[in-house]
């Protein structure tokens, strides 16, 4: 959990970080579309699971910038920066309709990525406990597959003047439009230290994270 403190007198959205921060304390949230047809394809061709690529796919984009690993502290009032965070992700088990949480480690290389989350995953499905640690895993982001749904829009609530800043993401099943697989992806970041422009740059580093990913696949 290595950080780096981010000095809010140069910080270069300081205007608007004090404006969210003091004035206005609020989040956004966007859904939107990606097209997953070239990764699915992958997925089925290298026998993978299509939603551990993903997975390891959004959690190298979101540590692509310092914008996206942003927490604050609030105990000495500071605004820092992770060099590295990870994904907490979800077992829904079926016979209790519950979930459990699952920390995972990001790993740059793919391969101890995919085989370490996997194994995180088998272990989870063994317990029924929600298993909720937020205190030991502060530099984890919530991760969160609706597998039931393709929706079209979807809204996360948190407290009113909540300072959280690390990202919310959910995504649903996808569906085939016009030939091609589309899924809905929401993205949640806190106004303090992102704007409509960060937010839809995750879309944009997503997809070219993937179109990189499958192309080295073909």
């Amino acid at each position: 959990m290595d950080h780096k403190i981010i000095d809010k007198q140069t910080y270069y959205r300081k205007g608007v970080y004090r404006h969210f921060t003091e004035d206005c304390k609020c989040s956004v949230s966007m859904t939107a579309r990606i097209d997953v047809t070239e990764l699915v394809n992958s997925a089925k061709q290298c026998g993978t699971k299509f939603y551990i690529d993903f997975l390891y796919l959004l959690t190298k984009t979101l540590n692509s910038r310092d914008d996206y690993r942003m927490a604050y502290l609030w105990q000495s009032d500071e605004l820092i920066c992770y060099d590295v965070i990870n994904p907490t992700q979800y077992v829904f088990h079926e016979d209790t309709e519950t979930c459990t949480p699952v920390y995972s480690l990001y790993y740059e290389d793919y391969g101890t990525f995919y085989r370490c989350a996997l194994s995180d995953l088998e272990r989870a499905k063994q317990t029924r406990e929600y298993l909720l640690d937020a205190a030991n895993h502060p530099n984890w982001f919530d991760a969160s597959y609706i597998s039931w749904l393709s929706y079209d829009s979807l809204n996360v609530e948190l407290p009113d003047g909540y300072l959280y800043f690390l990202p919310i993401i959910s995504w649903g099943r996808y569906r085939e439009e016009n030939g091609r697989l589309m899924m809905p992806l929401t993205v949640r970041l806190n106004h303090a230290v992102a704007d409509g422009f960060l937010i839809a740059n995750v879309y944009r580093l997503l997809e070219q994270e993937i179109k990189e990913f499958t192309d080295k696949e073909k």
